[in-house]
């Protein structure tokens, strides 16, 4: 890595100072992007809540639909299919709904300018690569987003739905209604649609522990079994339905996406090795 990090024209060394200052700024102008598109979101409470937030909880959203009928494409009948989620939301907090409505723009504003904010923190660090540490990052904010959007969309449309639908309509007694605070309902959302989408980067930091020579393809195929076995327990986890059929559409994508990170392990370490 080129010893004089952080130069802005190629000649002056920055001081720790300007480095600092120039951090600084990178990160103003993100959390700018970010409340910026967390106030647009914040007007459009009706699509955002009602379509958006609030999709997974009715019966006829697109991941309720699609398995219904992929049970009847594989014979399953109606097994699949989820005709009615028994439970309702309500606010106990007098200011809840508003605090809500801020928090949902607030991670709405995050998701959408994640591209953005990649692309800063690569302004950022860029200056302190040479010029072959440049060529082989190159394609860093691109990959990155896509993961990351990958991540929030199946856990959006995968896992946010099974959770909510099972868990919504889990009963240890028909004499007990479940009426689901508005706050638990959104925490359990936002929650599986960040942490799912930070996992989704697997594959980048699988790249970058590579290249510094932490980890290496062997070490991948070589616990590739406890590997497996982990991402069925979250498989299990994630969608606590006894149903298998649901377990495996969680486990198949998290395993595809190991079996990449061992693609681009084994590629960075063949890049390193021509070296």
């Amino acid at each position: 890595m080129n010893t004089n990090a952080g130069k802005n024209d190629g000649t002056a060394e920055m001081s720790f100072l300007d480095h600092l200052e120039a951090l600084r700024w990178h990160l103003v102008r993100s959390a700018i992007a970010v409340v910026a598109l967390a106030i647009t979101l914040f007007f459009m409470k009706a699509f955002v809540f009602d379509v958006i937030v609030l999709g997974p909880k009715h019966p006829d959203f697109l991941t309720y639909r699609l398995l219904c009928r992929f049970s009847h494409f594989i014979g399953a009948g109606n097994n699949l299919c989820i005709n009615s989620i028994p439970f309702s939301l309500i606010n106990t907090d007098l200011s809840g709904q508003f605090t809500m409505h801020m928090w949902i723009a607030f991670v709405g504003g995050l998701i959408i300018a994640f591209p953005y904010i990649l692309w800063e923190i690569w302004r950022f660090v860029k200056p302190a690569l040479n010029e072959k540490e440049r060529s082989n990052t190159r394609g860093f904010v691109f990959f990155a987003t896509i993961l990351f959007l990958t991540g929030v969309s199946f856990s959006y449309f995968m896992i946010v739905p099974l959770t909510i639908n099972f868990l919504g309509s889990y009963q240890v007694s028909s004499e007990i209604a479940n009426t689901i605070t508005m706050d638990s309902y959104i925490s359990t959302v936002t929650t599986l649609t960040l942490a799912t989408g930070i996992v989704f980067e697997l594959p980048i930091v699988v790249y970058f522990l590579t290249r510094f020579g932490i980890i290496s393809p062997a070490f991948m195929r070589q616990y590739r079994k406890h590997a497996s076995v982990v991402i069925l327990i979250i498989g299990a986890v994630i969608t606590p339905s006894p149903d298998i059929s649901s377990q495996l559409l969680v486990s198949i994508p998290l395993y595809l996406l190991y079996e990449a990170s061992i693609f681009v392990s084994k590629y960075v370490e063949n890049r390193r090795l021509q070296v």
